[in-house]
Formats: C-alpha cells, sequence, structure tokens
C-alpha cells in the first residue's frame, strides 16, 4: 500500500501595491493564492488599492476562511465596477462616459480632462467642501472593520503618509479601522486629507508602496511576495501633459520600493558574504508577480476607470500570471528569491567587490 506524504504548507507575506482599478490584478493574485492549500499567507502588507483588498480579504478570512475570502474580494470588486462611479467621472453621466472610454481612450475623455483642469486650479477642499467620498461609503457597505480588527489569521500593514512630517504611519492591529484605509487611498489633489488620531494622513504610496520593512520583525515567513502594479520602465517617452503627468506619479509611487528592495539587496549581500555574522540578520527571499510585463500594456490613466470589462480583465491577468509563477517558482519558496532585482536596481559604481 503506498503512503502519501501530506504537502507541507510554505507561509508567505503579500506586499500589494497601490494603483487604483489596477488593484483588480492584485484580487486576481489573491484568488489563485487563496485557491492553493500549500501556501499560507502569514501577513499583508498594503497601500491604497493594495490596502481595500487587504482588509476585504482579512474580513473574508474571519468570516469563513479561504472560500469566503475568495467571495468577499469577487463582491467587493463587482460593487466597485457596477455600483461606485470613478473619481474622474463623479457627477458626469457615467454611461456616456464609459461610451466615449471604449471608443476613444480615458485619456481623450473630456470627464477626465475637466476633472484633471479642476484639480490643478482648485484643491478638493475647495471642490469638494462636503468631503464626499464614495470610497467611503463603499468600504463602509462592503466591510466589517470590527472583524477586521480582531482577524488573528493573517497579520495587516496599511501604510500611509504623515501630511505634516512626511514620514510613512503603519497601521496594524487594532489601529486597521476605516479611516486608516481611506488614509491610505487618499490622493491629495482629490481627496481631503484624513484625520486620525489628530493627524492627517494622504497616499500610503508617497512613503510605502507598499511597506515591506514591517514584516521583517513581525512575521516568521523569510519570503515576500510583490504584487507590483506600476511598471518600473515604460520605453515610450511621454510627450502629452496628461502622459508626462502619470509618469511622474508612477516614478513617484514606485520610488519607496525600490528604496526598500536595495535596502534588502544588501542586507542579503551582506549575509552571503558573512559580513553580518550574529546580526540577527536572516535572508530575505523576494518574489515578483506583475510589473512592466504585465500592466505596462495598461495607460496609467485607466487607473482611474471602473468599467467592469477592464477590472474582469485585470482579475484575470492576475490569476493567470500567478498560476504560472507557482508552477515555476513554488519549489522557491523557503528557500532563494526569485525576483530579477539586477534589472530593477542597476549598481551605482559605489559598490566593492566581494571578498
Amino acid at each position: 500500500m503506498t503512503m502519501w506524504a501530506p504537502v507541507a504548507v510554505k507561509k508567505i507575506n503579500v506586499a500589494l501595491q497601490g494603483g487604483g482599478s489596477h488593484g483588480a490584478y492584485a484580487w486576481g493574485v489573491l484568488d489563485r493564492l487563496l485557491a492553493d492549500d500549500r501556501i499560507e499567507i502569514e501577513a499583508v502588507s498594503g497601500a491604497s488599492a493594495g490596502a481595500m483588498n487587504a482588509v476585504v480579504m482579512a474580513e473574508g478570512m474571519v468570516e469563513g476562511g479561504r472560500p469566503k475570502a475568495r467571495q468577499q474580494l469577487a463582491d467587493f470588486w463587482h460593487r466597485l465596477a457596477y455600483q461606485a462611479p470613478s473619481s474622474a467621472t463623479s457627477g458626469w453621466d457615467n454611461g456616456w462616459a464609459k461610451s466615449w472610454e471604449k471608443a476613444w481612450g480615458l485619456d481623450q475623455n473630456p470627464a477626465v480632462a475637466m476633472f484633471g483642469w479642476m484639480t490643478q486650479i482648485a484643491s478638493p477642499y475647495q471642490f469638494n467642501p462636503l468631503n464626499i467620498n464614495p470610497l467611503r461609503d463603499l468600504l463602509l457597505r462592503e466591510v466589517d472593520f470590527a472583524k477586521v480588527e480582531n482577524c488573528d489569521c493573517m497579520k495587516l500593514f496599511i501604510s500611509a503618509t504623515n501630511v505634516r512630517t512626511g514620514q510613512i504611519k503603519v497601521f496594524t492591529d487594532g489601529e486597521v479601522t476605516a479611516e486608516a484605509v481611506l488614509a491610505s487611498a487618499c490622493l491629495p489633489t482629490v481627496f481631503q486629507a484624513v484625520e486620525i488620531g489628530g493627524e492627517a494622513y494622504w497616499d500610503g504610496g508617497y512613503m510605502g508602496n507598499p511597506a515591506i520593512e514591517p514584516f521583517f520583525g513581525a512575521c516568521d515567513s523569510s519570503d515576500v511576495l510583490l504584487v507590483q502594479i506600476n511598471p518600473i520602465r515604460r520605453d515610450e517617452l511621454p510627450r502629452t501633459a496628461n502622459a508626462i503627468l502619470d509618469r511622474v506619479n508612477e516614478i513617484s509611487f514606485n520610488a519607496p520600493l525600490l528604496r526598500e528592495l536595495r535596502h534588502v539587496e544588501f542586507i542579503n549581500d551582506c549575509l552571503r558574504r558573512g559580513l553580518l555574522k550574529d546580526s540577527g540578520y536572516r535572508e530575505i527571499f523576494l518574489h515578483r508577480v506583475g510589473g512592466d510585463a504585465d500592466l505596462g500594456a495598461y495607460p496609467a490613466s485607466t487607473k482611474l476607470s471602473a468599467d467592469s470589462a477592464l477590472i474582469e480583465g485585470l482579475k484575470e491577468l492576475g490569476y493567470q500570471a500567478m498560476d504560472k509563477w507557482l508552477e515555476a517558482n513554488f519549489e522557491s519558496l523557503g528557500t532563494a528569491s526569485t525576483m530579477p532585482l539586477g534589472t530593477m536596481l542597476p549598481t551605482t559604481g559605489h559598490r566593492k567587490g566581494r571578498g
């Protein structure tokens, strides 16, 4: 009689970038991970849309484990696609705006152009004095934050940017409230700063997109899977005002991530060279799904779109990318990094040779 040994479950930490509607790609990645009993998600770090994915998944895990988490994510994104208007077209006829978008692309959408012009001449305190935020209504309707705050099945790290100090704030444990998630997704040209405990916060992407450092002291797993939404490289030179602004935002939102990755690689290199013996540091295994190859073909402006076809397409793209990654790299979990850091972090010329 043949005896089958049980497959060991591998723990990982998941880092979710923000990126508006492109966060649907991360929904697909999470859906595939939750379908795989060989993997346990120990912790999730998220900014903006990544923070929303994190809390929706956490509530589902509390209510009914993996199946419920998958259902909660699907319900949340379907509500966003079919009920919540895009922030760029709020106040306009959404059906007309979507028709134009399909025919001409979001960059040529007059509603988007008008909204962009308005945010350049007036602040959200002026054009939105009542601080109306459809994301708040959606979150409060779809997520039971009492369950999220009591979640003990995975750790949550939600990043926001302190407006006054310019420093990152990572909300965790009982701090992960609806206001914390709204702070993490607060684009300062669109929404008023979110006040929490007497401090004002903007989008977490400015200082932690997503934050990786919180994993190191709080988690057992040495594996970090980055779900990258913002392409690092775009070969086409932006020439229009919108394209230039979009590229500036992509570079800005990737900058904190690249700094953290460079720090992790420096520590890993020192460990491999025996320079940090008995220091308490451990090697971190970095992995990535997404980025330039998967999302580079999507204009940055589509992050403002709530079109259901776009969201479903991005979800399927993320699911398939995660499926392919698992087939090729599952055995590397716990043993080696699979992220091609060489292309992301070119050497600066100041590094000494190995000795």
